[in-house]
């Protein structure tokens, strides 16, 4: 984790941004506080770096407008979707690892943040359908230092390389990653289900036709999620590099977000076209190229598993959640992993908690939509090891 801009020769918001979420869930799976308690002081300077002079958010609104490097190797300027989602979601993991580890008054203000962020964003991103740039150009000299790579605009006054009216596919990556974190909403519960509706309406398309100027990793009578259309017109000049673009990383990331919207059948839609283009005949199933072979980006797709079953488990408060959802399901935290299977009993559902490796402390089980279970004293239970009871 970055501590400061004299520490390091360049930063990505959203990788950064990332990290901080990642934090948090590592520490609520395991439990781990003093992992926690060790990470902190340098996860508190990652979020404060935002909030340098000339920097992500130099006037601390909770909006991240400054010039924002990121994974499409290019900077942003002004406040987008993609890059405002990730720092609310950092904000609210900061609220809450600083809570944890008695920094209220840093927590506090975490919260304040992301409040007044929050509605900014939502009320002036949002465009009716989905959320786009606005680009606020900056002069040179008041960039902070470590905010700006050079791979981007030659003349942040006048800046190439932007989204502007972009229907972007990772949009709302950020609100992806809070969601398998149990971080909650980040943006407005109803903007962010028309958003994903609208990214497969304007963005998943068979392959045949588009012009792509870059890497083609979808052709043909292949069917993807691109990575940006522009529905409103006024596409940039000379758009971000990748625009035009496939990646799976970023459409496991859309496709598991329609899952926890309750939108299945498109999220299912999405994610069986990757795998159809992955077969094994085509191309290799163990191999989802993006910037290079073996990409790790696609392991996004892990996010379906919890995004399907409801998944979630605290280690610090030995508490599991899972979606009313008959059937057997795997499940793993910090220390162990086993499965969960759901079976009527009358009025009640039959739950049988395997823990195949590892120890597992559970203290409560709840089922949403039917009802929690509280142990007293908390159950420790060893692999291999079982145990059954009824929500």
């Amino acid at each position: 984790l970055a501590c400061n801009a004299k520490d390091f020769k360049h930063a990505a918001a959203d990788g950064q941004m990332g990290c901080l979420i990642k934090l948090y869930r590592d520490w609520k799976l395991s439990g781990d506080g003093q992992m926690l308690g060790k990470l902190w002081p340098n996860a508190k300077k990652a979020i404060e770096f935002c909030w340098l002079p000339g920097g992500w958010d130099a006037d601390q609104d909770g909006v991240m407008e400054g010039c924002q490097h990121n994974t499409m190797d290019v900077e942003y300027y002004g406040p987008n979707g993609q890059m405002c989602c990730w720092y609310l979601g950092a904000l609210r993991a900061g609220e809450e690892m600083g809570r944890q580890v008695g920094d209220i008054a840093f927590a506090d203000k975490c919260r304040s943040l992301f409040l007044r962020g929050r509605k900014w964003v939502d009320e002036n991103l949002f465009n009716g359908e989905y959320y786009e740039q606005e680009i606020r150009p900056m002069k040179e000299g008041t960039i902070a230092e470590g905010c700006r790579v050079g791979a981007g605009a030659k003349d942040p006054a006048n800046p190439d390389w932007q989204l502007g009216k972009a229907c972007l596919v990772d949009q709302l990556v950020g609100q992806y990653l809070a969601h398998t974190c149990g971080l909650g909403y980040l943006l407005d519960p109803g903007h962010v289900k028309t958003t994903l509706r609208s990214i497969m309406r304007h963005n998943f398309r068979q392959i045949y036709g588009h012009f792509n100027n870059m890497r083609s990793f979808v052709l043909n009578d292949e069917y993807a999620l691109l990575m940006a259309t522009y529905p409103k017109g006024t596409r940039p000049s000379q758009p971000f590099p990748y625009f035009a673009e496939v990646m799976t990383g970023l459409e496991y990331a859309a496709a598991v977000g329609m899952l926890y919207e309750g939108l299945t059948a498109d999220g299912l839609r999405a994610m069986s076209a990757i795998r159809s283009r992955y077969d094994g005949k085509k191309r290799s199933p163990w191999n989802e190229a993006e910037c290079g072979h073996h990409y790790g980006r696609a392991m996004a797709s892990w996010g379906a598993i919890p995004a399907w079953t409801g998944f979630q488990y605290s280690g610090t408060e030995g508490e599991m959640t899972f979606a009313f959802r008959k059937g057997t399901w795997f499940w793993s935290n910090g220390s162990a992993f086993g499965t969960c299977r759901q079976q009527s009993a009358g009025r009640k559902t039959s739950i049988q908690l395997t823990v195949i490796a590892g120890a597992l402390k559970l203290s409560r089980f709840t089922l949403n939509g039917k009802g929690s279970v509280t142990f007293r004293p908390t159950r420790e239970i060893e692999g291999p090891g079982v145990i059954r009871f009824a929500v």
